[in-house]
């Protein structure tokens, strides 16, 4: 199973939400390029971004931070925040990102979705942010009136090529993923699945491996607060 370890940037620096409120955050001294450097001298071979500054204006505001990233540490990176049309994907896979995350663009028009997985084959991943069974958007501000399991079965054949699912109330919470939902969504997904919110320890990943259609998971907080060890976390790394 992979492990994402995760950097999240906002205003150049690494910092971590509280269920995706930018008002309960915080900023960590290292930057986001020395700790891509840190997770790829413990010998992770993925990384989870996300722009947060993305998030909220629809631009790809850290694409150079991002380029720098891939092009020094030959990392396997998946990029996602605020990328809403096709040349920001085009601009992220020129930066030799290896997958592009669609979040509120794809679930609010899934025309976008299914072009931008024709156009850039096996390179598209959805990710989709509930809360209460249902999908979140725009930076995880507005609540969408859409459920999480019909949207993906309307989209399910499209070729997305992995699904990020996020429960929105675990996230940075560390109170463990919501395996029974990501169950759930594993179980109807054309493509694999990987967890996202509220690792709290290394007995998360090990449950997660027992799941079917589980490609990894995602560890941001449990990282940054030392509930997480590097060292013992990438033993898991497969």
């Amino acid at each position: 199973m992979k492990i994402f370890p995760a950097i999240d940037i906002k205003d150049k620096k690494c910092v971590r939400l509280v269920k995706g409120d930018f008002d309960n955050k915080t900023e960590y001294k290292m930057s986001p390029i020395e700790q891509a450097g840190k997770y790829k001298d413990h010998g992770f071979k993925n990384l989870h971004i996300v722009d947060l500054d993305g998030a909220l204006t629809g631009e790809t505001v850290n694409l150079d931070i991002i380029r720098h990233i891939v092009g020094k540490f030959n990392l396997k990176v998946e990029v996602g925040g605020g990328i809403r049309n096709s040349d920001s994907i085009q601009k992220y896979i020129d930066a030799g990102v290896e997958k592009v995350i669609l979040g509120s663009g794809a679930i609010k028009d899934k025309n976008f979705l299914k072009e931008a997985c024709e156009r850039f084959p096996n390179k598209i991943a959805l990710g989709l942010d509930a809360k209460d069974g249902y999908l979140s958007i725009s930076g995880w501000k507005e609540k969408s009136n859409q459920m999480t399991l019909h949207y993906l079965e309307e989209v399910n054949d499209f070729g997305v090529s992995r699904l990020i699912y996020t429960d929105i109330n675990r996230d940075g919470m560390k109170q463990s993923p919501n395996f029974d939902e990501t169950s759930k969504v594993a179980e109807i997904s054309n493509c694999p699945v990987v967890i996202s919110g509220g690792v709290s320890s290394i007995d998360d990943i090990k449950k997660a491996k027992n799941l079917k259609n589980i490609e990894g998971i995602i560890v941001g907080k449990a990282i940054y607060d030392g509930d997480v060890q590097l060292e013992e976390l990438v033993k898991e790394d497969a």
